[in-house]
């Protein structure tokens, strides 16, 4: 987690064109401070996470939104291990929903 935490501020800071040296002037850390969380070493405090936020002008939840890492193969796969532990009941909806959703 703090690893793709990282990352997804480091993805955030290079669109605002900004250096580590300025973004943690922004925010009041030390840059060393914030190349450890943008690596993946330190996770940010609560107080870190919102300054970062405003000073990247992105809601902190954009922090947390990361991309979905399996092939085409491992999330079919996925998909029938979660059908094989739903209830009848739930099996009912879903095929409900998929027919709207197909049509």
């Amino acid at each position: 987690m703090k690893k793709k935490l990282g990352s997804k501020i480091k993805e955030i800071r290079k669109l605002r064109n900004l250096t580590q040296e300025q973004l943690s002037e922004l925010i009041l850390i030390e840059p060393a401070s914030l190349c450890a969380i943008e690596n993946g070493r330190a996770f940010p405090s609560l107080v870190t996470l919102e300054r970062l936020a405003k000073a990247l002008e992105v809601e902190p939840v954009r922090f947390f939104e990361f991309r979905e890492e399996k092939t085409i193969d491992e999330k079919r796969s996925s998909i029938v291990e979660n059908i094989n532990k739903l209830s009848d009941n739930q099996i009912e909806n879903l095929y409900d929903y998929l027919k709207i959703f197909i049509s």
